[in-house]
Parts: C-alpha cells; sequence; structure tokens
C-alpha cells in the first residue's frame, strides 16, 4: 500500500496546514501541486523588508557619496543582476523536487558539509538581522514593551509558521502580499511628500564608477543570498510546472519587492543617521502619527514574512549537511539561536557598519556556490535524479565542487571592499583599493572561476552519469 502525503508528513493541497514532517528528500510525484503564481508572492513579501529600505539609505556613506539619478540605477541594476541567478536556481524545484541545499548535494557529494553548514551559519545570522528591525518596531509601537519580550514576540510568531513548513509559509507570503503592498503604497504616498532627490555624487571619472560597482554589489548581494533558499518554495510544484514562467516570477516577485524598498531608502538617504530603520521610517513618517504606526506594523509582519523562511531553510540546510535531526526541530533551533544572535550580539554598536559588512562578507562565498551549482546543472542538461542524493554514505566526494568553491572564495578575496578587509589588511580588498577605485567584484570573479574549475574537473564525469 502505497503511503498518503498525511503519512509522510507532506500537505495535500494548497491550504493544508498539516505541519510539515517531511525533510529534505525528495518530493514524490504523488504529492506535488500547487499554482506556480504562487512563486511570485513568496518572493515578493519576504523581500517587503526593512533591511532592504536600510540599503537605500547606505547611498550616502563615505565610500559611496552617491548621487539620486546614479544610486537609482545602481539598485536597478543590482537587484536585476542578483534576481536572475536565484531565478535559474528556482527551476530546479520542479525538475528534482528538491530544496537548494540537498539539491547541491549532486555536485558537492559528501562535501554538502561545508556549504550546508555556512548556510545554517548565514540563516541565522538573517535572522538576527531582521529579527532586529521587528523587535524595534514593536517597542516603537509599545514604548513600555521591553526589547527583549518584543524580539521573543517576533521569534514565537516566525518559529511556528517555520516548523508549519512549506504551505503555511506559502499561504503567508501570498495574503502578506496583499496586506503589505497595500500597506506600502500608503506609505510611498507619504514619503514621496518628503522625497529628496538632490544627492549628488561625491566622486566623479573612475572613483565615481567604483562607487557605483561596489553599492551595485550591496544590493544585488541582498537577493543575491536567497540563492541558497531558491528551489526550496518550488519543489512540491509539478514536475511539467512551466520553467520559464517560474524564473520570471521569481526575479520579478525579489527585485520589485526590494528595489520598491531601496528606492524608498534612497528617497529619504538624506535624513538616515546611520541607526536602525525602523526608527528612521517612524522619525521620517512623523512620530507618532497613524502613518509611522502603520508602518511599524508593516515592519513586523514583513519581519515574520522573511524570517519564517529563514527558520525553514535553515532548517533543511542542517540536513542536507548529513545532521540527523528532524525537520521541525531544525527549524525551531534557527529561531531560537536568532533571537540569541540579536539579542546579544547585533543590539549593540554601529549598525550601518555591522549591517554593511555582515551583508558583504558572509555572502561572498554564495557566487562561488552558484557558479558550481549552475555548471554542474548545466552538464546534465538541467535534469537529475533526487533519489540519489538521499543515502549520505553513497554520495561521492565532491572534491572538485569543494575545491572550485574554495579557489572562487579565495581568488575573490583581492576583489573585495569590505571594511573587514581593510583593518585585516594584507591581501584583502587589495585589488579594489589600488586598482579598481573601490569598485567591489569578488561575487563576480569568485563565480566566474568556480564555474570555470569545475566545469574543467567536472565534466567529463557529470556528463557520463547525466
Amino acid at each position: 500500500m502505497t503511503a498518503t502525503t498525511q503519512e509522510l508528513g507532506m500537505p495535500r493541497g494548497e491550504g493544508d496546514l498539516t505541519i510539515e514532517g517531511h525533510g529534505f528528500e525528495p518530493i514524490p510525484a504523488s504529492a506535488r501541486y500547487g499554482s506556480v503564481g504562487r512563486v511570485f508572492t513568496v518572493w515578493f513579501t519576504p523581500n517587503l523588508v526593512p533591511a532592504a529600505f536600510f540599503i537605500g539609505t547606505l547611498v550616502t556613506l563615505d565610500f559611496l557619496k552617491l548621487g539620486f539619478v546614479t544610486s537609482l540605477l545602481a539598485i536597478v541594476v543590482g537587484n536585476l543582476v542578483g534576481s536572475f541567478f536565484v531565478a535559474l536556481l528556482s527551476t530546479m524545484g520542479p525538475r528534482l523536487g528538491l530544496a537548494q541545499l540537498p539539491a547541491a548535494r549532486l555536485p558537492f557529494g559528501k562535501s554538502i558539509v561545508v556549504p550546508g553548514l555556512l548556510n545554517w551559519i548565514s540563516t541565522i545570522g538573517w535572522d538576527g538581522i531582521n529579527n532586529l528591525f521587528g523587535a524595534y518596531a514593536l517597542t516603537i509601537l509599545i514604548p513600555a514593551l521591553p526589547f527583549w519580550f518584543a524580539l521573543l514576540i517576533v521569534v514565537i510568531c516566525q518559529g511556528a509558521l517555520g516548523i508549519f513548513g512549506y504551505e503555511a509559509i506559502h499561504l503567508f507570503e501570498k495574503w502578506g502580499a496583499v496586506v503589505l503592498g497595500l500597506m506600502f503604497v500608503v506609505l510611498t504616498i507619504s514619503i514621496a511628500g518628503q522625497a529628496d532627490t538632490s544627492l549628488t555624487d561625491g566622486f566623479s571619472g573612475a572613483d565615481q564608477i567604483g562607487a557605483f560597482v561596489a553599492m551595485v554589489a550591496i544590493v544585488a548581494s541582498f537577493v543575491l543570498a536567497w540563492a541558497l533558499y531558491a528551489s526550496d518554495y518550488s519543489r512540491y510544484l509539478p514536475s511539467d510546472t512551466s520553467t520559464s514562467r517560474v524564473f520570471w516570477y521569481t526575479l520579478l516577485g525579489m527585485s520589485l519587492a526590494s528595489g520598491w524598498l531601496e528606492i524608498l531608502g534612497l528617497l529619504v538617504a538624506g535624513k538616515a543617521t546611520g541607526g536602525e530603520s525602523s526608527q528612521t521610517i517612524y522619525d521620517v513618517l512623523g512620530n507618532g502619527s497613524l502613518i509611522a504606526g502603520l508602518a511599524m506594523v508593516a515592519i513586523f509582519i514583513g519581519t515574520i514574512a522573511v524570517n519564517a523562511m529563514n527558520d525553514y531553510t535553515g532548517s533543511l540546510s542542517l540536513q542536507a549537511a548529513g545532521i540527523r535531526v528532524k525537520r521541525i526541530y531544525s527549524a525551531a533551533l534557527v529561531a531560537v539561536l536568532g533571537f540569541l544572535f540579536t539579542n546579544f550580539v547585533l543590539n549593540t554598536g554601529d549598525f550601518a557598519t555591522n549591517f554593511t559588512n555582515f551583508l558583504l562578507f558572509i555572502s561572498y562565498w554564495i557566487s562561488p556556490f552558484v557558479g558550481v551549482v549552475l555548471t554542474d546543472w548545466w552538464l546534465r542538461g538541467r535534469q537529475g535524479d533526487g533519489n540519489s542524493i538521499v543515502d549520505f554514505g553513497r554520495l561521492p566526494t565532491g572534491t572538485v565542487a569543494l575545491v572550485a568553491l574554495v579557489v572562487g572564495f579565495v581568488v575573490g578575496i583581492p576583489f573585495q571592499n569590505s571594511s573587514l578587509g581593510y583593518s585585516w589588511g594584507g591581501p584583502f580588498n587589495y585589488m579594489t583599493a589600488n586598482y579598481l577605485h573601490g569598485a567591489d567584484i569578488a561575487y563576480y570573479v569568485g563565480g566566474v572561476v568556480a564555474a570555470v574549475i569545475y566545469w574543467l574537473g567536472a565534466r567529463r564525469s557529470v556528463s557520463a552519469t547525466a
């Protein structure tokens, strides 16, 4: 007798809020369901977050000093570049029935332990960043509420969604797109009345180009971080789902939402103080006004929307790394660790600097990872057997993929632009500081180098098994 999807711990269709006990294993054909249109909302809603707004305010930092038009162009280009690769990876979900890190077992084999644990740590980091915005928003709404208690409320809400899993997240993002969309239309109208488009470029010539490229890297890194989550939210779709529709819904949902909030941040960049952006939004909209209160509610909802996905993907990443833990427990663990990271690490010091360093540095390894996974997917003819990756003990070593990842990351180091690199000295930022006028091209260098190394080392063996 064939087990039902309920017995296997999987949702049976849209609206089924059964707790998803199913882990990283491929979704069988009999359990596939869902409208491809939900791919748009699952990427639109979690990018309507204050972290995106904050990125728009960074253009006034000393190493950027970008004018309004230059900043606007950087936001558009950065979002399209970053979203493009996430959209490509998202198309793997229906084909394989696998989440992104489990799917990466195809090229990485046993060495998936490295990217799996790195991404697990990254999800905790992103949880922490977003928690800060949501908790501050609650304390602004309810001044008597202690920060730690506001943070606890945020974590409980997002953790519950992460535990319930795939369908609960899709439903929340679907209706969240409507609610947050309407809220941010109102907020956009309010912010537009105070918009300042008078920012001018603080550099010229090659220095201006370098600053522009650096801002593109910051914007792209924000959406590129989703590359490690890409197929998690398309893996239940039927295998014959249109690849092009998955691609375009992903790209549009992600780039439209993050670009929207970044442009709002840009419009008030001159009023930003480098502090936490929930307070910045509140002050800009009128301290104590109804509109400002509405903004705090939107930030609270947006934080839950994005962090539920962090908790869910983090749980699958830990399983992909070979750690034998039930998905629901792993999701809860990410939420708890995110709480601790926010309360004891991020809630101190210069937030603008900490945020920029975290955003850049934690994602420098992602482009080599993407280079390896997409090259492997191309070598396999964009198809594969999801069941072949389930047994960790039977996986190949994945040495070529790991070497490509490490070399791609290391080669990209001199092309980074981060104050962490400047403080460490040595090879960090060497090319950027001495020859590239501050332009950060580490993502492109690392991704291309990793892709080439993997193609050279694996093209014959992968083609033979495809």
